[in-house]
C-alpha cells in the first residue's frame, strides 16, 4: 500500500467515526470529548502511518559494533536499503575512532524484509561519511565531510558501483575551501532529472545565532551553498552562503527532488525547507516540518521530513520525529513519534535520515543522538500487517 493510501485511509477514519458520532444525540448531561486539534509543533492530532516499530532491524557483520549515522536512501531499482554507519564512532565524526582509524566496510545494501546484508564496501575511504544517494541507474554516492589528521582523506564527495568500484570523486582529498575546485563539510548529495550533480556544502551554519557570528564565518571561508556539477563532475555554478535570507543556508543538511523536478534544500539552522529550480532560483518554502534533517518525497508526492534536533535550547517546544505532508502545501498528515528519552525529556529523540519504500515501510538512520537508544544505527517503522 502506498504511503499516499496509508494516510488517506487513517484520516478518513478520523473523519468517518467523527462523522457518525454526529448523527446521534448524546444525552442531555453527557459530556463531548473536545476535538483535537492538528499541532506540528507536538504532532498531537496526527496519525501514526507505521505504528509498528522495530528496532534492532538490520544486520551488521560479526565482531563489529554500531556507530552512528546520518543517512540512508531507498535503491531505485529494486526497492533495497542503503545506509553506513561510521565505523563503530558513536560520535559525528573528528578525533578518536572514524572511519580513518578505523578502516571497515562502512557502506551497507540492506533487504528492506529481512535486514540482511547484501552489499559491503567502502573501507580505506572515508573518514566520516555523512549523505547518501542512489541514483537512477543504481549508483551509491556518499559524502565524506570531515577529514583526517594527515590532510589526506575528506571533504569530498564519493560515486560508486553497486558492487563498491569508485568511480568519480568531487573535492580535493582532505582539503577544504570554498572555491569550485574544494568542498568545506559536504553534507548531502543528489543527481538531478537531466544527470547533473547538486552537492550540499557546508555544516558549520546550524549553531550560528547572532549576525556577528555569521560574519565571521563567512570571513573565514565557512560554508552554506548548493553546488552545480555536470554528470561528468564539471563544476557548473553555485548559490548561498550562510544566512537567513531565502537562498542562503544555516547548514543545508539534505536535498531531495519532487515530481516537478523542483529542488527541496533542508535548511536546518534556519528551521525550514526551502525549494529552488535547478539553477537555483527560489521558488517557496516550508515551515511546518520542524528542525530538519533529512527528507525523502515518495512517488505519490509525499514529503517525509525528519527532526532529530529540536530541543529545549535549539528549537524550543518542537518534538522530534517524521513529519508527513504533501509536496503541494505547506500542512501536515501525519507524524511518526520519537524514542522517548531521559536525555531530552518531552521532546524525545529520533535519527537523522529517512527513507520510504513503496508499502509505505520508514526507515531512519539514527544519529548520534539517538544511537543509544535505538541499540543500532538503522530502525524500521512498519505499516501494520507487513
Amino acid at each position: 500500500m502506498s504511503s499516499l493510501r496509508v494516510l488517506m485511509f487513517l484520516l478518513g477514519s478520523v473523519a468517518l467515526l467523527a462523522a457518525c458520532g454526529a448523527e446521534s444525540e448524546p444525552p442531555a448531561e453527557a459530556e463531548v470529548e473536545p476535538v483535537t486539534a492538528v499541532n506540528p509543533v507536538t504532532g498531537v492530532g496526527l496519525p501514526n502511518p507505521t505504528p509498528t516499530r522495530i528496532a534492532n532491524w538490520a544486520t551488521l557483520p560479526e565482531g563489529r559494533e554500531w556507530g552512528s549515522t546520518a543517512g540512508l536512501d531507498i535503491d531505485p531499482t529494486d526497492g533495497h536499503v542503503w545506509g553506513y554507519e561510521r565505523c563503530g564512532s558513536g560520535s559525528a565524526g573528528g578525533p578518536g575512532v572514524n572511519c580513518d582509524s578505523n578502516p571497515v566496510d562502512p557502506i551497507f545494501k540492506f533487504d528492506r524484509n529481512t535486514g540482511e546484508i547484501l552489499e559491503n564496501f567502502g573501507s580505506g575511504i572515508f573518514v566520516t561519511p555523512h549523505g547518501i544517494y542512489v541514483d537512477d541507474e543504481g549508483n551509491v554516492w556518499v559524502t565524506d565531510f570531515a577529514a583526517n589528521a594527515d590532510g589526506t582523506k575528506g571533504h569530498q564527495v564519493h560515486k560508486f558501483s553497486q558492487t563498491g568500484e569508485l568511480l568519480l570523486s568531487l573535492g580535493t582529498a582532505g582539503q577544504p575551501g570554498s572555491d569550485p575546485d574544494h568542498l568545506n563539510q559536504p553534507i548531502d548529495v543528489i543527481v538531478g532529472p537531466d544527470g547533473n550533480i547538486f552537492v550540499a556544502d557546508g555544516h558549520t551554519g546550524q549553531g550560528l545565532l547572532t549576525d556577528e557570528q555569521m560574519d565571521e564565518a563567512r570571513s573565514a571561508g565557512m560554508t552554506g551553498r548548493i553546488v552545480k556539477y555536470s554528470s561528468d563532475g564539471e563544476y557548473l555554478l553555485e548559490w548561498g552562503e550562510i544566512g537567513t535570507d531565502h537562498g542562503d543556508f544555516r547548514t543545508p543538511h539534505a536535498l531531495e527532488f519532487d515530481g516537478q523536478g523542483r529542488l527541496w534544500v533542508a535548511d536546518r539552522g534556519n528551521h525550514r525547507l526551502e525549494i529552488f529550480d535547478r539553477e537555483g532560483n527560489y521558488l517557496e518554502s516550508r515551515y511546518q516540518y520542524g528542525r530538519i534533517s533529512d527528507l525523502f518525497i515518495t512517488q505519490d508526492q509525499m514529503v517525509y521530513a525528519i527532526d532529530s534536533e529540536s530541543n529545549r535550547l535549539r528549537h524550543i517546544n518542537w518534538r522530534n520525529g517524521v513529519r508527513i505532508g504533501p509536496v503541494d502545501r505547506d500542512e501536515l498528515v501525519g507524524f511518526i513519534p520519537p524514542w522517548d528519552s531521559d536525555s531530552r525529556p518531552e521532546f524525545g529523540v529520533t535519527g537523522e535520515g529517512v527513507g520510504v519504500d513503496e508499502d509505505g515501510n520508514v526507515f531512519v538512520a539514527e544519529g548520534p543522538a539517538s544511537l543509544a537508544d535505538a541499540g543500532s544505527a538503522f530502525t524500521k517503522y512498519a505499516v501494520d500487517g507487513m
